[in-house]
């Protein structure tokens, strides 16, 4: 097996033929990729569940996630919006006088990418991380999730057998394995960016190794999120048994793994929603024991916090769904503990009494990946919105939060410590993460990239002179 410095090595080597690539190209290994995971699907699938015990109807539902968002970026930078090409012409007349100017973005190189233990496709070695990646036309090598250790080995077998065959440059895609080998990747000088899914202690210690190296480089983390949601008196009132249905399924769902879990719901005191909520019935087990060992410790220190009860939990063996209950008092006196994020199915309910209250509970948010409102056209939201809009990347009117769409439109980010950036790491959007900009002044055009040449060879949108002009325009 390939040490890691020789794995990156490769990276390295391959960071010019892919500069040169066309997105045609680049579109064709995506689809090469999503093909052989769809014609391999079952197996991979049999494996996933073996070591993650999600369900195989879940896990193949995720398979086609991981395959439709490859396809997605595929169709996304042969479009080409993406690059944000701008041309400013030179101008003698204005003040001062103006330069030829063009402005793209380019790769900023090899990409480590850490794999998560909660989507073991969709998050993981061919997940949207690397997707996005090779998208912008940088290498990736993935650190494999410990928890889904034979999963990883063999989709990074498929990955790397489809992009042989479509003819992508050697050391495009590559797979290390172990803890050690992720802390020398990240500290390996050949890599550019840093793209990580997982816990805030795990985010922050890879956050910290790459902040020490001599030239710091990009660290994009998505960590710990609370999600909120939040409750008004009328939408109790009038649909609060539906309410408590919708939550018991969605925070209970993949045993409560997913990063969009809503663990707090503000509700008002005297609520139907808190009368009628039940925990689902049945232990689940987690991915890992860490993370049942995680769950089982958090769950204890909430409970030991006086005033702070179990509405509602299952009884058995495995992880059982439960429902916590606390008052907006409670919830001022122990704030840091009882909104600290619990991996896990578990989730809290925080009775208000008024609306100052209620606003009072949220001021003491942080950063999360989305909000979500439930209210009626009664209700006057807009401090309520200005709040959750404050502290969440993704803001929900009803539904719940529990599923990302893989769209342009989408967001999945937030202020610290949901994640450690302003950019997404969901949609097509993502991949902006892994691209830097670069302008030419007064260049000829023999030295311009084709994206920047003045006919426009490539056929893709650019803002000339201000002007947005279309595709072909």
């Amino acid at each position: 097996m390939s040490t890691v410095s020789e794995t990156v090595e490769r990276a390295t080597a391959a960071v010019v033929p892919l500069l040169e690539s066309s997105t045609a190209e680049r579109a064709t290994w995506l689809e090469a990729i999503a093909d052989a995971l769809d014609a391999n699907r079952d197996a991979l699938v049999a494996v996933a569940d073996e070591e993650t015990a999600l369900g195989g109807d879940r896990l193949r539902g995720e398979v086609g996630r991981t395959t439709g968002q490859l396809r997605l970026f595929a169709a996304a930078i042969v479009e080409g919006s993406y690059l944000e090409v701008a041309i400013d012409h030179a101008d003698a007349s204005a003040t001062p006088p103006r330069p030829d100017l063009r402005r793209m973005l380019r790769p900023i190189g090899p990409i480590a990418v850490f794999a998560a233990s909660n989507f073991p496709f969709a998050f993981s070695v061919a997940g949207g991380d690397t997707a996005s990646a090779l998208a912008a036309g940088c290498p990736v090598i993935v650190k494999a999730h410990p928890g889904h250790a034979r999963l990883s080995a063999l989709t990074a077998s498929i990955v790397s057998a489809a992009l042989a065959d479509a003819a992508a440059p050697a050391g495009t895609f590559a797979l290390v394995d172990g803890y050690d080998a992720g802390v020398e990747l990240v500290q390996s000088a050949g890599i550019s960016g840093v793209a990580f899914t997982g816990s805030v202690r795990g985010g922050r210690a890879l956050h910290d190794l790459v902040a020490a190296r001599p030239a710091p480089i990009p660290f994009f983390g998505e960590l710990g999120s609370l999600n909120p949601v939040v409750v008004t008196r009328a939408a109790d009132a009038a649909r609060g048994p539906e309410l408590a249905s919708g939550l018991a399924a969605s925070f209970s769902l993949g045993a409560g793994q997913f990063c969009t879990k809503p663990g707090v719901v503000f509700v008002p005191r005297g609520s139907s929603l808190a009368a009628s909520i039940v925990a689902p019935a049945g232990g689940q087990r987690l991915l890992t024991e860490s993370i049942d060992e995680g769950f089982r410790a958090g769950l204890a220190h909430l409970l030991s916090i006086e005033g702070v009860t179990a509405l509602s939990a299952g009884e058995g063996e495995g992880a059982q769904p439960t429902i916590i209950n606390v008052d907006a008092t409670t919830l001022a006196e122990h704030a840091s503990d009882i909104l600290a994020e619990v991996f896990g199915p578990v989730t809290v309910l925080v009775t208000y009494g008024d609306d100052t209250e209620l606003l009072e509970s949220l001021a003491r948010l942080e950063g999360t990946l989305t909000a979500t409102l439930h209210s009626e056209s009664s209700d006057d939201t807009t401090e309520i919105v200005r709040i959750l809009s404050g502290v969440a990347g993704r803001v929900l009117f009803r539904g719940w939060p529990t599923g990302v769409a893989v769209a342009w439109a989408q967001h999945h980010g937030g202020p610290w410590p949901a994640t450690t950036s302003q950019h997404t790491s969901v949609g097509v959007t993502a991949l902006r993460r892994f691209l830097r900009p670069i302008a030419y002044q007064d260049a000829p055009e023999a030295s311009l990239p084709r994206e920047l040449v003045e006919s426009n060879p490539m056929r893709i949108p650019r803002r000339v002179d201000g002007v947005l002009e279309l595709a072909g325009n």
